[in-house]
């Protein structure tokens, strides 16, 4: 698996060097021990609190440096990629940020580091130093194990914590707190594939079709394989073991921790089948989806619980300055807000009407069209995917349609009506542009009668919208040639035009828009643009039509 790094031993330290000089100036600092020793700490701590430090090793970014900060963290101490930092990390860490008040130690119930951080508090202690530890064990993976992993719920422990030291509780009731906190969490992870250590070679112990349940967050395998599943069904087994180790009839919050790899749209769908469950009705607080506490690039996400209380409650709602902490929120419904009214067309809304000439001009227009099909779509087989015939002779029998409900004789209505069947029934870009080329000339033929100058206003936003310009060898070589020749003289002159606007893309040797655009010049030589085809043969119609009225 392919990874970002420079070298192997300098990730981590370049990793922490980009939290500093991305985080705020004057909210974090590092120990002058990096790299060796390598402390992230509160740059503006006074030492007159309570300290609180966690760590650990890296790998589960944004933990444990991310959630340094004001309301949480006081320091983070890591060690290499999924590797407890040294006794001598910790006791620094503890010398640099215990003041008066002491210092609380936030261990994962791993070995490396309940021993590392357990020797560097005793002998914190024999320096002088009021040091407590509470050892996180929330993973409920492994049945009657001993010593449970401590995983993402861990991050309820930092918040809650954080925030008795910030409001100036002493050590006692902090470590109390956070005693109590660890006791009342459970977690479970889900993943899909195992992480991949950057510099390792990296080698999927799941087939295909298996997912891992029940595993932590260092890559080490899940205390079960299952089959792949909906998320409904993952979701159900995993709450259902969640629900049997968690108080019925009391309110909890829950932590929705990405563990590295799942997108957000994924993310959300879990979020919303959780929520949606029969465990959903007992969560009354609601952190995540995201990523916390990670396992470098692990496909998969963890559930944490903690029993509420109102002391808890507001802990968890306080604010903190870190940003990797997501704020919880309120479980709640979704409310729905009503969507507006279908707006009214350009000239008011107007009933359906009759009127002669423009009844014929639409009929013939669209028959026209319509017999067309055949040949755009044998010119579009040459230049395209073959299928502009079907898609204008689609639109244009569409309008025939329900040429007996347009307002026939309000011509910005009809304009309107006309680009609205247009974008529901004809498809394509095609479809769009043209619907966009009705829309836009309907609005302008309210504001002024004038055909011509409306229909420019139409193609100005087509092409706004579509890209496309003269020369680009699409219908617009023909409309925009025809509609300049409208405003300065007869549609006769405007059909000419058209004509010779689509005659002239038969020499374009490179199309600059839609799928022509993928063709070589070989297959464009000679052919003319289906579209233009299509545009000089409507203003051919109108022109005849016109000519028959004036006679």
């Amino acid at each position: 698996m392919k990874h970002f790094f420079n070298r192997r031993k300098d990730i981590v330290t370049e990793a922490l060097d980009g939290l500093l000089l991305t985080s705020g100036p004057g909210r974090l600092a590092r120990l002058d021990t990096f790299p060796e020793i390598k402390v992230i700490l509160r740059a503006d701590w006074d030492h007159s609190k309570v300290a609180i430090i966690s760590g650990g090793g890296a790998g589960h970014e944004p933990s444990h440096a991310g959630f340094v900060g004001k309301g949480m963290l006081t320091a983070a101490v890591s060690g290499e990629i999924f590797a407890s930092p040294s006794v001598d990390a910790v006791l620094t860490a503890i010398r640099a940020v215990t003041g008066p008040k002491g210092a609380l130690l936030i261990v994962k119930n791993y070995t490396g580091d309940r021993l590392n951080f357990g020797l560097a508090a005793e002998k914190a202690r024999a320096e002088g130093f009021d040091v407590e530890m509470v050892i996180v064990a929330d993973d409920i993976a492994i049945p009657h194990i001993n010593q449970p992993r401590g995983v993402a719920g861990t991050l309820f422990v930092h918040k809650i914590a954080g925030y008795y030291a910030e409001i100036g509780t002493d050590l006692k009731t902090v470590a109390a707190h956070a005693t109590s906190t660890a006791t009342d969490i459970v977690s479970l992870g889900m993943s899909l594939s195992t992480c991949s250590v950057p510099g390792q070679s990296h080698e999927d112990r799941l087939g295909a079709n298996e997912g891992e349940l029940g595993l932590g967050i260092h890559g080490e395998p899940g205390a079960e394989r299952i089959a792949l599943q909906s998320v409904a069904d993952i979701v159900a087994t995993m709450t259902e073991r969640l629900a049997a180790k968690v108080d019925d009839s009391r309110s909890h919050a829950l932590l929705i921790n990405n563990l590295g790899a799942v997108p957000p749209l994924e993310m959300g769908v879990i979020a919303n089948t959780v929520l949606s469950c029969s465990l959903g009705r007992r969560i009354k607080l609601i952190i995540g989806p995201a990523p916390m506490m990670t396992a470098l690039n692990m496909n998969g996400f963890s559930l944490s619980l903690i029993r509420l209380d109102g002391a808890r409650e507001a802990a968890l709602m306080a604010p903190v300055e870190p940003h990797a902490w997501v704020p919880a929120v309120e479980h709640h419904g979704i409310k729905a807000i009503a969507a507006p009214q279908t707006g009214a067309n350009p000239s008011g809304t107007a009933a359906a009407s009759d009127h002669g000439q423009s009844r014929r001009l639409i009929t013939a227009l669209c028959e026209h069209l319509v017999s067309l099909e055949s040949e755009l779509n044998r010119l579009d087989g040459r230049v395209g995917d073959g299928d502009t015939g079907s898609t204008v002779a689609t639109g244009a029998r569409s309008v025939l349609a329900r040429i007996d409900t347009l307002p026939l004789k309000e011509p910005a209505a009809t304009l309107a009506s006309v680009g609205d069947i247009l974008s529901i029934s004809m498809g394509g870009s095609s479809g769009v542009l043209l619907s966009i080329f009705f829309t836009a000339a309907a609005k302008a033929m309210a504001e002024k009668s004038d055909i011509a100058a409306a229909l420019l206003a139409g193609l100005d936003r087509m092409t706004f919208y579509g890209g496309a310009g003269i020369g680009d060898r699409t219908m617009v070589d023909a409309l925009a040639p025809a509609l300049a020749a409208l405003t300065s003289g007869s549609v006769a002159a405007a059909a000419k035009a058209a004509v010779a606007g689509a005659e002239s893309t038969k020499a374009m040797k490179k199309a600059k828009a839609g799928r022509a655009s993928y063709v070589g010049e070989k297959d464009l030589e000679g052919v003319p643009d289906p579209g233009a085809v299509a545009v000089a043969g409507a203003f051919e119609v109108a022109a005849a039509i016109a000519a028959t009225s004036m006679a």
